[in-house]
């Protein structure tokens, strides 16, 4: 079933950076993935974007590193908890037991996969930033956090992680900018 909104109360400590309640709409009928069921911000995000360059951090949400639990907050000079990086080298898809959407939202969450991913694209004829963003879905452009720790791009590139390996240290990622 796929409620209106969804609310959830995140507790920090193994996957959540911060203590919050946070209330995520939902939405359906997503060209591509008509059948799911989609939360229309970032996992973390204390509301949904205002605009797809929105470079707020309480826009943002949360961030991750591939198939590690635990999130990460960027106030645009902090992160929380301590910046740390975990060297992956290993052969799986991202582990249900390490699904962040799973773990917070519970049973029926979790993280697109790369072919929902490509699915939603395609059906959606995105060419840039405006077609993610004017979807259901309302993508945005909440940047990343680089290797060493700072906040990359926020407010002009969108990175959207997915469920799918791409080789022994990444995953797949919808990627947009607004070229």
């Amino acid at each position: 079933t796929c409620y209106s909104s969804l609310t959830i109360n995140h507790v920090a400590g193994v996957l959540a950076p911060v203590t919050k309640t946070v209330t995520y709409g939902t939405v359906t009928n997503i060209p591509g993935e008509t059948s799911k069921c989609w939360i229309t911000s970032n996992l973390g995000a204390d509301h949904q974007a205002s605009a797809v360059d929105d470079a707020t951090e309480a826009s943002a949400g949360w961030y991750w590193q591939f198939n590690r639990k635990q999130g990460y907050r960027h106030d645009g000079s902090t992160v929380t908890p301590s910046w740390t990086i975990t060297s992956i080298s290993e052969n799986s898809d991202w582990l249900p037991a390490n699904d962040p959407c799973t773990i917070e939202m519970g049973a029926g969450w979790r993280l697109p996969t790369s072919t929902e991913w490509v699915n939603v694209d395609a059906a959606g004829n995105w060419t840039d930033w405006n077609g993610p963003w004017s979807s259901g879905l309302k993508l945005h452009a909440a940047g990343y956090i680089y290797t060493n720790g700072s906040m990359m791009s926020r407010g002009s590139s969108g990175m959207n992680r997915s469920s799918t390996q791409s080789n022994n240290t990444f995953g797949r990622f919808l990627h947009f900018t607004s070229g």
